[in-house]
């Protein structure tokens, strides 16, 4: 396993293709100019992010036109997979939350619950972090569009930023044809419906892979403070603000970045996540208030993994009566949980750095021990990154025109199976 110091020696290691080589060139020598700074950063990110906006744009498209073929949206109550409009979808479930905060801001409070089995608490909007509600406003503000459109803004650009860090990253590891297939990879991973919608996911994604890049570049401040940020969009940002500071805490005891800037990258990246989770409890009242509404309210909390392991052995067996059974997205979890050895081999063979490692590491974890949805299983992965990584890693010979023939039919299935199965067919 390498470490975030030893990134250097990983990419450059022998076999390497030769888009690796092209990659590490400077822009100007690649197109046969000198296109300037932006020219350069255009002529670096445009084939990741132009190959990622077409599936992305393809799926959503096929999205579209399952919701229009079936009309299913339009019996569902608005705001819980319905809507006037197919594409008002996109702004459901957690859609809503986001833009009342957006609209109203937060009150939070714990509000007894009587005569449910499953929940003590009344659901309050305090269960979701502030960062993506205050850039949807922001939006807004500049703009003038409502909260959806504002939202959709913010999700579509961060995750042309979280398709640019994927790139960066991947192309470190295994060159410019890795770095293009991992962005469109992430694309088309299970769970990435999300990524065009009114979610925070691809905003998290975004400050997660910039984040692990830092780290990779041994900008250490600059990583602190995207793990700073991305605790107050997230509550699993608790997973890279472990990686951050074990890989700072290996640099700080190898002594390769001297002392502060590691120990200070160390220092600062827990406050965002401690300081909303301080705020609300000191709001209700009740110094483990965010806790207890997230496990009162919605059912969420950490259980070692006893009702992930449950889940499966019931989804496997055919019983399909436990909380919050859907069919569809249950076996498209079973068969993600299926590939993922197979994605971690991959990852290890990439060779990645500590904090690659650690933060997938946790991700996968948090996402296997808590009791949720079992079929949001491929949203809660969407943020393990680096499995793209991993299997673009393997795939960076492949030539260009295979690629486009292998990813073609995924990026129309993935109207499907990330983004109508998601929406639709279960509860994101």
């Amino acid at each position: 396993m390498s470490t975030a110091s030893s990134t250097e020696s990983s990419s450059t290691e022998p076999g390497a293709p030769t888009g690796a080589t092209a990659a590490s060139a400077p822009a100007g020598e690649r197109t046969g100019r000198a296109p300037g700074r932006f020219g350069a950063l255009v002529d670096r990110f445009a084939p990741a992010l132009g190959a990622y906006a077409v599936v992305k744009a393809t799926g959503l498209t096929v999205f579209l036109l399952l919701l229009s073929h079936t009309g299913d949206y339009l019996k569902k109550q608005p705001g819980r997979g319905g809507g006037a409009n197919p594409w008002d979808v996109l702004g459901t479930w957690d859609g809503v939350w986001y833009q009342r905060i957006a609209e109203n801001g937060y009150n939070p409070q714990l509000i007894p619950l009587h005569g449910f089995p499953l929940a003590t608490y009344y659901e309050n909007s305090a269960a979701f972090f502030p960062l993506y509600p205050w850039l949807m406003r922001l939006v807004g503000a500049v703009t003038g569009l409502g909260p959806y459109g504002s939202g959709i803004v913010v999700s579509v650009l961060a995750s042309l930023f979280a398709a640019a860090g994927i790139f960066a990253i991947a192309e470190r590891l295994g060159g410019f044809r890795a770095g293009v297939t991992a962005a469109v990879i992430w694309g088309l991973f299970p769970g990435s419906g999300v990524e065009w919608a009114v979610y925070s996911d691809s905003l998290f994604v975004a400050l997660s892979a910039w984040a692990c890049y830092c780290v990779m570049t041994r900008r250490w401040l600059t990583a602190g403070l995207l793990a700073l940020v991305a605790g107050l969009n997230r509550p699993t940002a608790a997973a890279l603000i472990a990686a951050v500071s074990i890989a700072a805490l290996v640099a700080l005891v190898r002594r390769t970045d001297g002392v502060a800037r590691p120990l200070t990258a160390m220092l600062i990246t827990p406050w965002g996540l401690i300081g909303y989770v301080a705020w609300v409890g000191w709001k209700m009242g009740d110094w483990g208030g965010y806790f207890k509404l997230q496990r009162g309210a919605w059912n969420r909390y950490f259980d070692g993994g006893a009702s992930t392991l449950r889940t499966i052995m019931d989804v496997i067996t055919g019983h399909w009566d436990f909380w919050q059974s859907n069919p569809v997205p249950d076996l498209i979890a079973i068969a993600l949980l299926i590939a993922l050895p197979g994605l971690l081999v991959l990852l290890w063979r990439a060779r990645p750095p500590l904090v690659l490692w650690v933060y997938t590491a946790l991700t996968i974890a948090t996402a296997l021990s808590s009791n949720q949805i079992f079929g949001n299983i491929s949203r809660y992965l969407l943020p393990a990154f680096p499995l793209c990584i991993g299997l673009a890693f393997a795939l960076r010979r492949v030539r260009t025109s295979s690629l486009v023939g292998m990813f073609a039919m995924p990026a129309v299935a993935a109207g499907w199976y990330a983004g109508y199965a998601l929406f639709e067919l279960g509860i994101p």
